[in-house]
């Protein structure tokens, strides 16, 4: 599989009208959706939308405020040029994760072998499709 590099905004498409089928928390946070893809998060986020802003954190207990998406649909989703990802679901909330300067700090998993890593310092490595 060839690996390309980007340091541009790139829509996310795939991840679009996907509802959230479930939520791992753990030393990092696995969103589960329903078309087979996985969003994999490695460092702090927030969560915004009608009930207030969220800091979600991995390995923090808070971050089960994340169940209270359980159910919505993904109405856009997008990786940022800085390399910030941002999801925003059909009820409102919009998930944004930010790059680390020294870790990767979130991937993108499809069943199709589709990978998307955040890599330190936001630059974006994609295989697959």
């Amino acid at each position: 599989m060839a690996e390309q590099r980007v340091r541009q905004a790139r829509q996310l498409d795939l991840l679009i009208g996907q509802k959230l089928e479930y939520v791992r928390l753990d030393h990092t946070i696995v969103l589960s959706l329903s078309g087979g893809n996985q969003v994999v998060i490695e460092a702090p986020a927030l969560l915004s939308g009608p009930n207030g802003p969220f800091a979600v954190e991995p390995g923090v207990t808070s971050s089960d405020v994340l169940a209270m998406l359980l159910g919505d649909v993904v109405h856009g989703a997008r990786a940022r040029e800085s390399g910030e990802l941002a999801i925003c679901f059909a009820g409102g909330a919009e998930l944004l994760v930010g790059p680390d300067a020294d870790f990767e700090s979130w991937a993108i998993v499809g069943p199709d072998g589709l990978l998307v890593v955040c890599l330190a310092g936001g630059e974006l490595a994609v295989w697959g499709r």
